[in-house]
């Protein structure tokens, strides 16, 4: 159950708690922290492989006239990660403080703005996006029927291009461990808006950019003013665009920014930024007194949606305990490729924020960690 303690609100401002007063076997908590840290990705410093691909490229079989690269990238730091409990630190590893790219950590994030514009009456989530917007993205007898929910849960089978990149790239996409992309890219009968599932980058930057178009400002202002700022994240973290998915906002030129590292951008963050997030929504939106998010929004986010039981709004959940069976029902993620997860488990009032750990061992991991519990 969760307790209502927040760190201070300054980017340095955590308050650690020793192990035992937080419920935890010393050894048992230290042991899950060092496999954590020994769990390190495959992927190469550099986020390039010798032949000079990059790594999403490989990780998700990408060739052909979508997959250059036209967003920032950075050298990956070594495995980094916090627990926290009843919000206060209990055990880290690594450079908590490294800024480093998060890959689609950033469609929670996307989530998290969404449900601002819903609270703020700027979208509605069952009306179409057409209805909201004059945009040529949402026109057409396929694309005006696509709604903001079927954006946020990834079933809006939009189609067309955005920023050079077609929706076409992410067909027949699979993501986790012991996917099978030998499809991926390969054209497919598309379905009704709202009927079919499929985890596609594409149709995310539409949404983004949706959200830009409803906000009628950089998405990167609105969070770091209503979120980040509020719950004392650094001023470290940026969310990068791509160099061509500039747009005009009542005649000036705004950056759209995508739902992860595709291409390269998204966010680069810290792991107690990602943690302080982490918190807000384990504290269901409010934090300090103030309801930042919704708790209708944070419900909705975080129930299954029709087309995949495991999935919210852009985080992913745990219901039948089939992805993750260490953790408990209850838990929610946050995960990103590289590979980079916030676990926010509300029975016990955790937090987690794991860096560039090998995605094989994230169920492990979760079990060496409630396993510390005494």
């Amino acid at each position: 159950m969760a307790s209502t303690f927040l760190p201070s609100p300054v980017s340095a401002g955590w308050e650690r708690a020793a192990p035992a007063d937080a419920g935890f076997d010393l050894d048992r908590l230290k042991a899950a922290a060092a496999f954590a840290e020994d769990a390190e990705s495959p992927w190469p410093m550099s986020l390039y492989y010798p032949d000079g691909r990059y790594v999403g490229i490989v990780e998700w079989n990408e060739t052909g006239p979508w997959s250059e690269i036209v967003g920032p990238v950075i050298p990956r730091g070594k495995p980094a990660g916090v627990i926290v409990k009843g919000g206060k630190i209990t055990a880290e590893w690594g450079d908590v403080a490294r800024v480093d790219m998060t890959f689609s950590i950033a469609k929670s994030y996307l989530a998290i703005l969404a449900g601002l514009a819903h609270d703020d009456g700027l979208i509605l989530l069952d009306d179409p996006v057409s209805k909201t917007l004059d945009d040529p993205h949402f026109s057409g007898e396929r694309n005006s029927l696509i709604t903001w929910r079927h954006l946020l849960v990834q079933s809006s089978e939009w189609q067309g291009t955005i920023f050079e990149k077609s929706d076409q790239v992410d067909h027949n996409r699979q993501i986790g461990a012991g996917a099978d992309n030998s499809r991926k890219g390969h054209l497919r009968d598309l379905r009704e808006p709202g009927s079919f599932y499929e985890y596609n980058d594409v149709r995310v930057n539409v949404l983004s950019y949706a959200l830009l178009r409803a906000f009628g400002r950089a998405l990167p202002e609105v969070l770091k003013e209503r979120i980040m700022d509020p719950i004392g994240a650094s001023d470290t973290w940026r969310w990068h665009g791509y160099r061509n998915s500039y747009v005009d906002i009542a005649g000036k030129q705004v950056q759209s920014v995508p739902g992860g590292a595709h291409w390269g951008g998204g966010i680069f963050i810290s792991a107690l930024d990602h943690a302080r997030l982490g918190l807000l929504i384990a504290r269901n939106g409010e934090w300090g007194g103030r309801q930042l998010l919704s708790k209708g929004w944070i419900a909705d986010m975080l129930s299954p949606s029709a087309t995949n039981p495991d999935y919210g709004f852009l985080w992913w959940l745990n219901r039948g305990r089939g992805r993750f069976p260490n953790a408990t029902a209850s838990s929610v993620f946050a995960l990103g490729a590289g590979s980079n997860i916030i676990w926010v488990e509300p029975e016990n009032d955790i937090v987690a924020v794991a860096r560039w750990m090998n995605q094989t061992q994230f169920d492990a991991f979760f079990g060496k960690v409630l396993g510390a519990l005494r």
